[in-house]
């Protein structure tokens, strides 16, 4: 599986490692091209203003949603998640518009007042998620579903090939959330390389009808 990483900014070593780990292959993504031959994309934790105004000037967040329209599931950490929501509390900055929720930024405060806490993950159990300048899901709406959990927040949210969440998995040595998502991956995947195959099948019927 090839699983790109959008690398303008953020943890995009992090995820790297975590992915090679998981014997996938991690494909730095910068230019929308990048994109083309990818099965999966992870938006790291980082600066969120910042990975959105470069997304935008490079013309990524229009290849990523047009990925996203084909079913290509995404993961957003942390900052991946701010720009997934389709609204950003008390802030205009770029997103991509994608997961129906509204989201806060640095809502448990600045740099300082990073935690770790202990999570119950739906499907993967008990987990240390680490919080730096973490945005807090504030609504969730149209069938987003909420895997996760903290002060009664949704910290882990999934809607149909979106996954999120607004801590750092990837700063761990815990790779089960990435297990999952590469679990999404494959599921998408499976259904890929079915349509290819009915594709080619009615390909080869439409030759054949050409000779008789």
């Amino acid at each position: 599986m090839k699983i790109g990483i959008l690398a303008l900014q953020g943890s995009i070593r992090e995820h790297s490692n975590i992915i090679k780990k998981l014997e996938a292959n991690p494909v730095k993504v910068k230019f929308p091209e990048d994109m083309e031959d990818i099965d999966a994309l992870i938006i790291p934790g980082g600066e969120s203003t910042t990975i959105g105004a470069l997304m935008k000037k490079y013309r990524l967040d229009k290849a990523i949603k047009e990925k996203h329209k084909q079913g290509m599931p995404i993961y957003g950490s942390c900052a991946g998640a701010i720009l997934l929501a389709k609204e950003i509390l008390d802030n205009r900055q770029i997103k991509l518009d994608l997961m129906d929720i509204s989201i806060k930024r640095n809502e448990y405060g600045r740099q300082i007042n990073s935690f770790e806490a202990d999570l119950s993950i739906k499907d993967i159990g008990d987990f240390k998620g680490i919080f730096i300048r973490a945005p807090v899901i504030k609504s969730f709406f149209n069938g987003a579903e909420i895997l996760a959990e903290h002060r009664n927040c949704p910290v882990m949210v999934k809607q149909d090939n979106i996954l999120l969440t607004t801590f750092h998995p990837e700063l761990t040595n815990d790779t089960r959330v990435h297990e999952y998502f590469l679990e999404m991956v494959k599921e998408y995947k499976e259904v890929k390389d079915m349509q290819r195959g009915i594709e080619k099948e009615k390909g080869q019927e439409m030759g054949l009808k050409r000779f008789v």
